[in-house]
């Protein structure tokens, strides 16, 4: 890379650097001001007419009476902005031009958008060797997604969408590269970095959690799978795929990597002094439990009921996402005091609780799911929420 004295970066937060001085969208100045200067510097390659930018700033609901006045005094505050870099730097990086304003091309700068697309692009060709250190030296540019505090304007959403993409789909085309050289820690700090970017790609989980498992780091495999598996849950209602659960199942299975004493398990399975209530799980345990239930009443003959907690809007409506998230947090502890110690309860869906009721006949299974609703509604009377209960016998595993 070349040297040069002018540095701006956008992929994450917005920073423009001259020398040793630097000018950053962390800091108070108006929203517009980095919008408009951001807009110039990515548009560095054209000259830009008053009206194009007027149009980029205020809204026709918030125009101005006098809209090219508006935009010299927008145009005077970022040049006293960049001036901060250098005395005059706002006038030598921002001129005229016929009419119109442009980002002075004639001045080199480093643009860590354009050195992450050449990299990303020269890596595609070439060994296996340069295409890892050229992967690598893009990925170390990448922060975050391009412009992220100006993420809602039209023209950066398709640009970050691309850049996006792209960072995503060379971190894939990586971690073999470096899984292969068993450069597994290097792998592990990537995938970390890359699940913040993309927090809903299960393939960045599966590299991450096997290998963590091939490090011998069970414990952080496991705790990986089980923040996934929450934010896969809050979010879309969805369980992690087949894959990551068997890598989870291989993390529990190798945590104990040495024989124990039958009293050491026992102690182990113990559960918490004062646990009261229904026991409460998650959804892929909930299924064993039943399984196991299914096959035992299929010898005993004993009657066991399922109940399904439901949470709406009014009239059936679908519920604000921020509304649901709180009713159903609420309704968690509810579920989980008002059924008896031998019950068993688990979130099934972002708007469902699942409950299991042994040695409960139908009537009595839909008074517990009544008081349950009843509970809530006397806590909190003021709740947006509808809550609806179905209850049906588990069927026996003949």
């Amino acid at each position: 890379m070349e040297s040069v004295d002018l540095e701006v970066r956008m992929l994450g937060g917005f920073s423009v650097r001259m020398k040793d001085q630097e000018i950053s969208d962390s800091d108070n100045r108006s929203r517009k001001v980095w919008l408009l200067l951001a807009y110039m510097i990515y548009c560095r390659n054209r000259s830009i007419p008053p009206e194009e930018l007027v149009s980029l700033l205020w809204s026709e609901e918030e125009g101005s009476s006098n809209p090219l006045n508006a935009l010299k005094t927008m145009l005077h505050r970022v040049r006293a902005t960049l001036n901060q870099l250098d005395s005059g730097a706002g006038h030598d990086l921002i001129v005229r031009r016929g009419g119109s304003y442009a980002w002075n091309d004639s001045v080199p700068f480093f643009f860590d958008v354009d050195e992450f697309e050449r990299l990303c692009k020269a890596g595609a060709s070439g060994d296996e060797e340069e295409k890892l250190e050229r992967y690598l030296q893009a990925l170390a540019l990448y922060r975050g997604d391009f412009l992220s505090k100006l993420s809602s304007e039209p023209w950066v959403v398709p640009i970050a969408a691309y850049f996006h993409n792209l960072y995503v789909q060379t971190v894939q085309e990586t971690l073999p590269l470096l899984e292969s050289r068993d450069r597994l820690t290097d792998a592990v700090a990537l995938c970390r970095h890359a699940v913040e970017v993309e927090p809903y790609n299960e393939t960045l989980y599966q590299h991450l959690m096997r290998d963590l498992l091939d490090l011998g780091r069970q414990r952080e495999a496991i705790n990986v799978f089980e923040e996934m598996s929450q934010l896969l849950l809050d979010t879309f209602g969805l369980r992690p795929s087949e894959e990551l659960r068997a890598l989870h199942r291989e993390a529990v299975r190798t945590v104990n990597d040495r024989a124990l004493s039958l009293g050491t398990v026992r102690e182990q399975l113990r559960e918490p002094e004062g646990a009261g209530g229904a026991l409460y799980c998650d959804y892929d345990f909930f299924k064993v439990i039943y399984h196991a239930e299914a096959r035992a009443i299929a010898r005993s003959g004993d009657a066991v009921h399922i109940g399904l907690i439901s949470v709406t809007g009014e009239k059936g409506q679908e519920l604000p996402r921020r509304s649901l998230d709180r009713c159903m947090e609420n309704l968690r502890e509810l579920v989980r005091t008002n059924l008896r110690k031998g019950d068993i309860a688990a979130r099934c869906s972002v708007s469902q609780y699942i409950l299991m009721l042994p040695r409960a006949n139908y009537e009595n299974s839909c008074k517990v799911c009544e008081r349950v609703v009843k509970a809530f509604f006397r806590q909190y009377p003021h709740s947006p929420a509808e809550l609806h209960y179905s209850v049906q016998p588990l069927e026996p595993n003949v």
